[in-house]
């Protein structure tokens, strides 16, 4: 079984007191805003059920948001809008919504764990000490909380979404590019919450 505490030892034993997990939710959707989540934890707490968000199912996500929230030090959602997006590229837009996230903690983290292998784009960086983990919802408790603030927090972005767009379904398949959600887009044109660049197969 891996270590969930792994990075954030690491830290500790490092003298860092204050260490925060950030992932974010939504690089790969047609449509609507990448979430980011940011999240400090207490040391060693056990929130049974915590694992990387794509490994959850959605109802035990949900009842790991409340926990997570209720539980944690500090945690920030933050995101960044398909304009945004539109006006740099995805990968800037996702180091935009994790900063974001980052720095509405209160209290401010001395260090972040951040899900991957990139902390900077084009346009936005990563802009604290922090330390790049592929694979680290599997690492970090931190990141594995970060990880369901933001996957949950996009998921219910969307389904307000599909109340004011009701013709894409947007309920069913979060923006991601399903073939229905491309069959509609055929059909109906792009909405405004749609991302203009990631439209070049219509």
């Amino acid at each position: 079984m891996t270590d969930l505490w792994e990075l954030e030892r690491g830290c500790w034993e490092q003298g860092i007191g204050l260490v925060c997990g950030v992932d974010e939710a939504g690089a790969g959707p047609l449509a609507g805003a990448v979430y980011a989540g940011a999240v400090i934890l207490p040391r060693e707490i056990s929130i049974a059920g915590l694992n990387d968000s794509k490994q959850v199912t959605a109802r035990k996500r949900d009842t790991l948001f409340d926990q997570i929230r209720e539980q944690a030090v500090a945690w920030a959602v933050a995101w960044a809008d398909e304009k945004e997006i539109d006006a740099s590229d995805i990968l800037s837009a996702r180091m935009l919504a994790m900063d974001r996230a980052i720095q509405a903690l209160s209290p401010r983290p001395e260090y972040a764990l951040v899900d991957g292998n990139r902390d900077h784009g084009r346009t936005a960086a990563i802009t604290i000490p922090h330390l790049l983990a592929v694979k680290g919802d599997a690492r970090s408790a931190s990141i594995a909380a970060a990880s369901i603030l933001a996957k949950v927090s996009r998921d219910r972005y969307m389904e307000q979404m599909a109340q004011r767009y009701p013709l894409y379904e947007f309920e069913r398949h979060k923006g991601y590019p399903t073939k229905r959600h491309y069959e509609l887009l055929r059909k109906y044109g792009p909405c405004e919450i749609h991302r203009r660049t990631f439209l070049k197969k219509l």
